[in-house]
């Protein structure tokens, strides 16, 4: 299951859009509406609909037992690979045993047909739109703290984590993406950058057959942005890490792992899981958004 799964993402990176949908337009401010107006913010997890351009659109909701609706949490939003849930991404990310620790919403949100509407592929769903209605929702009825709301994804979900940092001016403080990146047509115009400044971590892998794209995708981000990389010793055999600082005041750390294919360093579950890969990404960009809050 898990080869299917990498040769699919893989298709769908490489396919044009007619294989694996069109792709949609840049977002505008969309109206949104919870479709159970009952939703009563508590601790534990929940399965909720939000209708968004005239879909009905689910998530999963993780809200920590130290949950108190009258105090402002930080919210991360993680988005699946291609084809897949927002179950499969929780089962994945590991995430919601480092909110309970931390007081931390996390939300993982369905893609339309098992795919996001990101740089290449999957779908026409104005996914931007309803990560755009998700986080104003939550930062509404659960109290998210709106300076910091992060964003993270794998493969076509981090694709969409890319998109979604440059066209949802002012809702993500940062994103962290897994096997994923900045690429795509969208992405070959020097204008398509954050207008407000979003930090990004992100982990690629050395035998990923989209390593090389990857990696160019971070160079067009950091030469864009006025970034200065600066290499960092790594105390992990194989693993190489850089650290820039950008000129609007954000910060890039890229993590290359020479043994890792296109998968999430570090998951003991799930499929995509590299549990051998020698460091966490769950961990890493925990520590990563907690010290990169929304600026301004």
């Amino acid at each position: 299951m898990r080869r299917t799964v990498a040769v699919l993402t893989g298709l769908c990176l490489i396919v044009a859009a007619a294989a694996c949908g069109e792709r949609g337009q840049p977002s505008s401010t969309p109206s949104a509406a919870p479709a159970t107006p009952s939703e009563r913010p508590a601790a534990g997890d929940h399965q909720f609909t939000l209708k968004h351009n005239g879909l009905d659109r689910t998530y999963l909701l993780h809200a920590p037992p130290g949950y108190d609706p009258g105090r402002p949490s930080a919210l991360i939003i993680a988005l699946h690979f291609y084809p897949g849930t927002g179950s499969s991404m929780r089962e994945l990310a590991g995430l919601d045993a480092k909110a309970d620790k931390d007081n931390v919403l996390v939300a993982y949100p369905d893609g339309q047909g098992g795919g996001f509407n990101a740089l290449i592929c999957c779908g026409s769903a104005d996914d931007v739109g309803f990560l755009d209605a998700l986080t104003d929702h939550l930062v509404r009825t659960w109290n998210a703290d709106p300076r910091r709301v992060f964003l993270t994804g794998i493969s076509n979900g981090g694709d969409l984590s890319f998109r979604a940092a440059v066209e949802s001016t002012g809702r993500f403080a940062a994103i962290g993406v897994v096997s994923g990146g900045y690429i795509g047509e969208l992405t070959k115009a020097d204008s398509y950058v954050p207008k407000s400044p979003v930090s990004v971590i992100t982990f690629i892998g050395d035998q990923d057959r989209y390593a090389s794209t990857f990696q160019t995708g971070m160079r067009t981000w950091q030469q864009r942005l006025g970034c200065r990389p600066i290499p960092k010793a790594s105390t992990v055999p194989g693993v190489t890490h850089t650290v820039a600082g950008c000129a609007d005041g954000s910060e890039v750390s890229v993590y290359t792992i020479a043994t890792m294919g296109h998968s999430w360093p570090g998951a003991t579950t799930g499929e995509l899981a590299a549990s051998t890969a020698g460091l966490s990404a769950t961990d890493l960009m925990w520590d990563f958004f907690a010290a990169h809050p929304r600026k301004g």
